[in-house]
């Protein structure tokens, strides 16, 4: 069973996005859900208990379920993500180095063809290609 294809083809349908899921030690799930305006408490409660019908459903095996919000320091998966949040500063770690540095900092500038363009402090711009970034996070900015 593909929980993530399982996850994607069924938040849309109550209203959310799917914007991570990862498998905990023991046994468990965690699954972190996003909509316009922010996740509420009781975004996490419907959606964890429609999420234990379907995996009992489903067949998924599963000890313990954990459903959040992405939080302010919201992961970036996929490219609608760099889209959506063009102009945020953002901290990600590639897979290879780049000149010769594996972490960055910076405003997505945008993204074309699968590359993302990152304005670093010091004004340059760098094309990371998408298949080469390992983590990205949005940095919460006060």
């Amino acid at each position: 069973m593909d929980v993530r294809l399982l996850l994607e083809n069924t938040l849309p349908g109550l209203g959310y996005e799917l914007v991570d899921f990862e498998l905990t030690p023991g046994g468990g799930f965690r699954v972190f859900i996003d909509k316009p305006g922010g996740i509420t408490v009781e975004d996490c409660v419907t959606t964890s208990n429609h999420l234990t019908r379907l995996f009992m459903v489903e067949d998924v095996d599963y000890d313990r379920l954990e459903v959040s919000s992405p939080g302010l320091d919201r992961p970036l998966t996929k490219e609608a993500d760099y889209v959506r949040f063009q102009g945020s500063l953002t901290k990600l770690r590639t897979r290879l180095p780049l000149e010769g540095q594996k972490r960055f900092m910076g405003r997505i500038a945008g993204i074309e063809e699968g590359v993302l363009q990152l304005q670093l402090e010091d004004g340059r711009i760098v094309a990371i290609p998408l298949s080469n970034i390992d983590k990205a996070r949005l940095e919460p900015e006060f």
